[in-house]
């Protein structure tokens, strides 16, 4: 009875917290730019880039920045090497377009104590940059034509201070193993439902969320609320920590972009080693957050997943757990897949939705592992361990 209990005790908020995510994203409107009558673009943005032996892919970001229908004089492109020991300085030097700029970070900071090179490399970054609206991507990310120019008709529009909006990871090669491509799909099902509840918690107010590949806020503001002193001692968080930071003052003027026409596609990891390294870092911000609805959120999630591999474990003692290891996983599933359903059709990636049952064991001991050390392990990235 005990076990019934404590089951129903996780399952039943879990299944209503999740159908409130899925209203939320439904009521979540498509931005149409062209119900606004607005034909003009008047913001200088400053786009900022930060890099580390990103060869393999910088050059396709920046040609398809450079691409873009947003005015040229009216943004700038700001890369900031963080120490590449690759081709990457001089893949960005090749592009001779004006408003590209390159900045290194400075050598005597390899010696020095940091934890967050990425908020020092975006920080310098917007130190020298002219833009009244910062936009931030990564160099692994492939951008749409109409990325700036709907990004800042949201901004003029909505009068925001802060957008978050879509990222969506780039599907599998048909060169990759099946054991590649099923880790890419696992991490594009797991990242469709974060984008989904993101969209769903910033149209709801319910709590912060957001992805550094593809956001947006004003110079200003960053300087407003110090940038991101306080949480510089912090891995990561570059996003999220100062998405947090900026909604404190200004909780109304916070907005989650949804439109297809600023859908930025990143590059999902290549093997389980760096997908793991990836959720750490991820988890490892969890305990710094101060907003209590998403630490309540984070802490619901992690015991029905430790719960359900508790169950898994005791089934095999028992007769009845099994009966009831089969409801939770059943439910769960159901739940998440009602939700992610309208999700995967904004991204057009419903074709992966066959493998979402399927993926449900590998997702409940990933999400178990990530948490746990997350906050008491350390990670490897980019070459770097960090604690």
């Amino acid at each position: 009875m005990k076990i019934l209990s404590i089951s129903l005790i996780l399952l039943l908020p879990y299944i209503a917290l999740i159908l409130y995510y899925r209203q939320g994203w439904m009521s979540l409107k498509s931005y149409d730019p062209e119900s606004t009558g607005r034909k003009k673009n008047t913001t200088f943005i400053s786009v900022v880039v930060a890099a580390r032996n990103e060869e393999k892919n910088i050059g396709t970001c920046i040609e398809t920045i450079l691409n873009q229908t947003y005015p040229a004089h009216l943004f700038e492109i700001i890369i900031v090497d963080d120490h590449s020991t690759d081709a990457t300085v001089d893949i960005v030097k090749s592009f001779t377009a004006p408003n590209i700029r390159l900045v290194k970070l400075a050598e005597t900071e390899v010696g020095q104590k940091m934890n967050s090179y990425k908020k020092k490399a975006i920080e310098t970054a917007i130190n020298i940059s002219q833009g009244d609206l910062i936009i931030t991507t990564d160099a692994d990310c492939i951008l749409k034509p109409g990325w700036l120019e709907n990004m800042a008709l949201f901004y003029e529009e909505q009068k925001v201070v802060f957008i978050a909006a879509p990222v969506v990871y780039i599907d599998p090669s048909p060169k990759d193993s099946m054991f590649k491509k099923f880790l890419k799909i696992f991490q594009s099902l797991d990242f469709i439902m974060l984008q989904g509840i993101t969209g769903a918690s910033v149209h709801r107010k319910i709590h912060s969320m957001c992805n550094g590949a593809n956001l947006a806020y004003e110079k200003k503001i960053f300087y407003e609320v110090e940038g991101f002193k306080g949480i510089d001692g912090i891995a990561s968080g570059d996003d999220m920590l100062l998405m947090h930071k900026i909604q404190e003052k200004y909780p109304e003027r916070i907005g989650y972009l949804k439109s297809t026409n600023v859908i930025v596609q990143t590059q999902p990891a290549e093997t389980l080693k760096e997908f793991m390294n990836q959720r750490i870092r991820w988890a490892s911000k969890a305990d710094k957050y101060t907003d209590p609805k998403i630490t309540m959120v984070l802490v619901l999630v992690y015991l029905l997943n430790a719960w359900i591999f508790f169950m898994a474990v005791y089934s095999f003692f028992s007769k009845s757990a099994f009966h009831l290891l089969l409801l939770l996983i059943i439910s769960k599933t159901i739940v998440e897949i009602l939700f992610i359903l309208p999700v995967a059709r904004f991204f057009n990636k419903q074709k992966l939705l066959w493998w979402f049952a399927p993926a449900q064991p590998f997702h409940i001991i990933y999400t178990l592992i990530a948490g746990w050390l997350g906050k008491f392990g350390n990670y490897s990235w980019k070459g770097r361990t960090v604690k």
